[in-house]
């Protein structure tokens, strides 16, 4: 009965200060190669992830400051570990705080029908962008590698591009008003951009599509970053050692 106990108690996500700190120290112990630590760093490590005092335990509390020498022990894995835990805690954050599906990159559409397809089937609360280009076209290369840039950064996003001449409306799509950037979301057109270098200089970049975009109101919020500086924002896991 008690191993149970044990167990639930292992898997259990603690709140507050206290409940973050065991779950730090708690992670700490787990992602470490337990068998290549010295003896005396892996019953520290034990230690320091019990939330639980043992009852019989003369050493003193599990809450009192660390002597130097155990600092010592332990520190220089520290800041790997310690990225890694802002890394997770990151992740599952943005897991629940997230709403529709996710992408990875820049979907190339085959035909008129797949363009069809996205727009009117893709999940309502998806920001659709689709790039309609020709090969040779000035400003389509650029447009292209732009938006390869803004995939990675706005997962939410379904980025799209077509060929002009498969989209089975070519005549609408002349060279003139290439490359094109239309915006949907619930199958509404949000957005219809013609000739969309002529909004940016010469030489453009994914940040200046990125504001354009954003100057329209139609890019979601960006997505968390995970294993950068803003996650100390989100979990100072450090002030609480």
């Amino acid at each position: 009965m008690s191993g149970n106990v044990d167990e639930e108690e292992a898997n259990v996500t603690h709140t507050g200060p206290k409940g973050v700190i065991n779950d730090w120290r708690r992670f700490k112990l787990e992602s470490m190669d337990q068998e290549s630590l010295p003896p005396q760093k892996r019953e520290l490590l034990r230690q320091m992830s019990s939330p639980h005092r043992p009852k019989d335990d003369g050493r003193g509390s599990l809450n009192r400051k660390m002597s130097v020498q155990e600092y010592e022990l332990i520190k220089e894995d520290d800041e790997k570990c310690m990225k890694k835990y802002r890394k997770q805690c990151m992740q599952e954050m943005h897991e629940r705080l997230s709403f529709g599906p996710k992408f990875e990159g820049v979907y190339e559409l085959e035909s008129g029908e797949a363009f069809l397809e996205v727009i009117e089937k893709e999940h309502r609360l998806t920001v659709v962008v689709v790039h309609i280009y020709k090969e040779g076209i000035k400003g389509c290369d650029a447009l292209n590698s732009c938006l390869d840039c803004l995939a990675t950064e706005y997962t939410s996003v379904k980025f799209c591009r077509i060929d002009a001449g498969v989209t089975g409306a070519g005549e609408r799509f002349t060279d003139d008003v290439l490359p094109t950037m239309l915006v949907y979301k619930a199958g509404e057109l949000l957005g219809n951009f013609l000739a969309t270098n002529q909004h940016f200089n010469e030489e453009f970049f994914a940040t200046d599509v990125e504001a354009f975009l954003n100057g329209y109101g139609l890019l979601p919020e960006k997505d968390l970053v995970v294993g950068g500086e803003e996650e100390e924002a989100a979990v100072d896991v450090e002030a609480v050692e």
